[in-house]
């Protein structure tokens, strides 16, 4: 099976992860993810899960130069920042699509699918 990270992303310092405006709203948005997880586990998709702490409360790190340089803040100035991610294995690119919609509903917000490179996809790259 292959590897895939599924991102949420959502707006930036939101007042619920998932942009939820009621505290009933955010209960049932994390009860919805929580049983969305469960499915992973059950199904046996499940490899890592966890949410973020909003995009105010990162440090960038350059460490290309003599001496690292932290900067307070994300490293995009962006409306929307990464919120929270599943790392998951599938089959193929269409079973992570359909389980990146499943989660999406359930956590309120837009994912991106990526798969994680292996050794094939760095060949290929290679004879490329």
């Amino acid at each position: 099976m292959a590897r895939y990270l599924l991102s949420v992303f959502g707006p930036t310092d939101p007042p619920a992860s998932g942009g939820s405006s009621s505290r009933s709203e955010l209960l049932q948005e994390w009860a919805d993810t929580g049983a969305f997880n469960d499915k992973l586990q059950r199904e046996g998709h499940f490899v890592f899960a966890d949410g973020l702490e909003p995009a105010s409360t990162a440090t960038t790190v350059d460490g290309r130069g003599e001496r690292p340089v932290f900067t307070d803040g994300p490293y995009l100035e962006t409306k929307e920042h990464l919120g929270g991610f599943w790392v998951i294995e599938a089959a193929d690119l269409d079973e992570a699509l359909a389980l990146a919609a499943e989660g999406s509903r359930a956590c309120r917000g837009a994912v991106e699918v990526r798969p994680f490179n292996t050794p094939e996809s760095i060949q290929a790259l290679l004879d490329s």
